[in-house]
C-alpha cells in the first residue's frame, strides 16, 4: 500500500494535505501530496509501501480537522472499459500480493459537482461489484465486523483508486458526512452546525448527562437564534447576548433571556452556565481567547463554537488559535481540558471547535 487518499471539502484540499503532511511527519511517515483544487480529495504518496495502512491505523482519524474520511489506497483502476469495469477492478485485484479480505464493502465518490453525478452509478454498481468480491474471494461471503473495509473511490466513470481502512478508525458515515435534515421551525440554517457539532464532538451515551434538560447555557453572538434553537430544543435555558433581535417563537418558550450587549463584554452574573456556544463573525483568534477565557474563569464547563477563516493558510490560522487557547488555560491555572477542532459538512470558511474543561481530582 503506497498512498493514503483522504475525503475533504472542495476548496480545502491544500488545508487537509498540509495537516496530514505534517500529523504524518510526527509519526515518521513521509512522502508527498497530488492535490488538484475543487477535486475533493487528496493523494499523499508514502515513501514506503508499508507506511500508508501504517498511518492509517496509528493516527486516530479524530484528530484530523479538515479530513472527512480516508484509506490506504493499494491501486488506481485508470482507463476502465465501461462494459466491464467489474472485470477489471477484480484483474486488478489479482494481480496484489497478500490483498486481505474486507468485511464490507464501500463504493463512493468526491463530494463536489461532478462528484454527485456519479452517485447514482455508484449506488448500482455496489451490487455487481460486491458479489464479484465475494467470488473471488477479497469480500466476505456476509457482511462481516470485521477490522477491514474495502474502498473503491470512482473520480469519474472510468477511473477509481481501491484500498482498505480500518473499520475501527474511519468514518462510518458515506462519503465520512453527516447529513441533517433542516427544522422547518429553526429560525436559520446555522441550527444544523450546531446539531452536527453535538453529534460529532458528544458520545451518544453521553447526551443524556451533558445534553440534558435544565442546563443553563450562554449563547454568544445569537442572533437570529439558530444556537439559542438546538439548546431550548434540548430543554436548555439560555441567556441569548446580541444586539439584534432574537426570533420570537424562541423567546415565547420562556426559555430565552435575550440580553442586549455585545458578547466580548457580556459576564455571566451567576456561576451556573453549564454550555456556552458562540457563531460569531469575528476574528478567529479574537473568539478563540474569548472563549479560552470563559473556560478558563470557570465561567462555563464545556464551549461549541466556530473560528471564521481566512481565505489564505486556513490550516496554519486554526493551528495558531487552538495554541492560543492551549497557552491561555495553562497559564491561567486550567490544568486539565480537552480541545478538538473539526471542518464540519455544515461549515462553510470557518471551522467548529469544541473546549471542555475536567475536574482536577
Amino acid at each position: 500500500m503506497a498512498a493514503v487518499l483522504l475525503y475533504c471539502r472542495a476548496g480545502f484540499e491544500n488545508d487537509a494535505a498540509n495537516e496530514f503532511m505534517q500529523q504524518a511527519s510526527e509519526r515518521g511517515v513521509f512522502g508527498y501530496v497530488n492535490a488538484k483544487k475543487g477535486s475533493g480529495y487528496v493523494i499523499f504518496e508514502c515513501y514506503q509501501q508499508e507506511q500508508a495502512e501504517q498511518i492509517t491505523n496509528i493516527l486516530p482519524i479524530e484528530h484530523l480537522i479538515f479530513t472527512r474520511q480516508w484509506f490506504a489506497s493499494i491501486l488506481h483502476v485508470q482507463n476502465m472499459d465501461i462494459k466491464d469495469r467489474v472485470g477489471e477492478i477484480i484483474h486488478a485485484l489479482q494481480q496484489q500480493d497478500n490483498f486481505p479480505v474486507c468485511g464490507n464493502l464501500r463504493v463512493e465518490h468526491p463530494d463536489t459537482d461532478a462528484g454527485k453525478e456519479l452517485s447514482k452509478f455508484c449506488r448500482k454498481f455496489t451490487v455487481p461489484l460486491r458479489q464479484s468480491l465475494r467470488q473471488h474471494g477479497f469480500l466476505a461471503k456476509q457482511e462481516q465486523d470485521n477490522e477491514n473495509e474495502l474502498f473503491v473511490f470512482f473520480t469519474d466513470n472510468q477511473n477509481c483508486y481501491v484500498g482498505v481502512a480500518n473499520k475501527n478508525n474511519c468514518s462510518p458515515l458515506p462519503l465520512g458526512i453527516l447529513r441533517l435534515k433542516a427544522p422547518s421551525d429553526a429560525p436559520s440554517r446555522s441550527a444544523l452546525k450546531l446539531e452536527e457539532a453535538f453529534q460529532v464532538f458528544i458520545p451518544k451515551i453521553k447526551h443524556e448527562e451533558r445534553l440534558r434538560s435544565g442546563m443553563n447555557a450562554v449563547d454568544l453572538g445569537a442572533c437570529p437564534g439558530g444556537w439559542t434553537y438546538q439548546l431550548v430544543k434540548r430543554g436548555m435555558f439560555v441567556q441569548a447576548i446580541d444586539n439584534g433581535a432574537i426570533d420570537q417563537s424562541l423567546m415565547d418558550t420562556g426559555q430565552v433571556t435575550h440580553f442586549m450587549a455585545d458578547g466580548f463584554s457580556y459576564e455571566p452574573k451567576k456561576k451556573n452556565v453549564y454550555w456556552l456556544v458562540c457563531d460569531m463573525v469575528e476574528k478567529p483568534q479574537r473568539v478563540a481567547l474569548l472563549m479560552a477565557d470563559w473556560v478558563a474563569k470557570e465561567w462555563c464547563v464545556e464551549a461549541m463554537f466556530n473560528l471564521k477563516l481566512p481565505m489564505k493558510r486556513r490550516y496554519e490560522s486554526v493551528m495558531e488559535c487552538m495554541e492560543l487557547m492551549r497557552d491561555h488555560l495553562k497559564e491561567n491555572g486550567c490544568r486539565k481540558f480537552s480541545l478538538r477542532a473539526k471542518h464540519l459538512y455544515h461549515d462553510r470558511e470557518e471551522v467548529t471547535v469544541h473546549l471542555r474543561r475536567h475536574r482536577v481530582s
